[in-house]
């Protein structure tokens, strides 16, 4: 299954930047195996400033068609690591072949979205910055990868 991070803003160089990286290159080492990845990131700019609407169409474009959509919103569902990686390994097992975690701008992500996504997870009652979420949720689906090969690197 491959996996997509669909997010507004442009990553610039910088720890976040070398932190994504490093989860990314970790996932793929890790989930190939298990018939996971790869990860893509997608990234979306609306350069004219049309807010939320606008940068919720061109999140619909950067998902792929028939994907799991997952926001990613503090009034999702909260989940442990290992509830995290049964998720994932529910959607591989059913067949699916793409899910999106799709990462809002400032202003979060846009109604229309939110409403025709599958699933949607918080990070927490705190609203983090974008980069850091998406630092945040690379080392999560990691950990969730590590966690489905047997590997030591989630300790409960």
């Amino acid at each position: 299954m491959r996996v997509h991070i669909c997010a507004v803003g442009r990553l610039r160089g910088g720890p976040e930047a070398d932190l994504i990286k490093d989860y990314v290159t970790r996932f793929d080492r890790t989930g190939r195996a298990l018939g996971l990845g790869p990860l893509s990131l997608h990234e979306v700019e609306d350069k004219k400033g049309g807010g939320m609407a606008a940068e919720a169409v061109f999140l619909e474009r950067a998902i792929p068609k028939g994907a799991v959509i997952v926001t990613m919103d503090e009034r999702g569902k909260l989940l442990s690591s290992p509830d995290f990686s049964a998720k994932i390994a529910d959607w591989r097992d059913t067949g699916r072949g793409d899910v999106a975690f799709v990462i809002g701008g400032a202003d979060g992500i846009d109604p229309s979205l939110r409403a025709k996504a599958d699933f949607s997870i918080s990070l927490g009652k705190m609203v983090w910055p974008h980069m850091l979420a998406r630092a945040m949720l690379t080392e999560q689906l990691y950990r969730a990868a590590s966690i489905l090969a047997g590997a030591p690197y989630h300790r409960v």
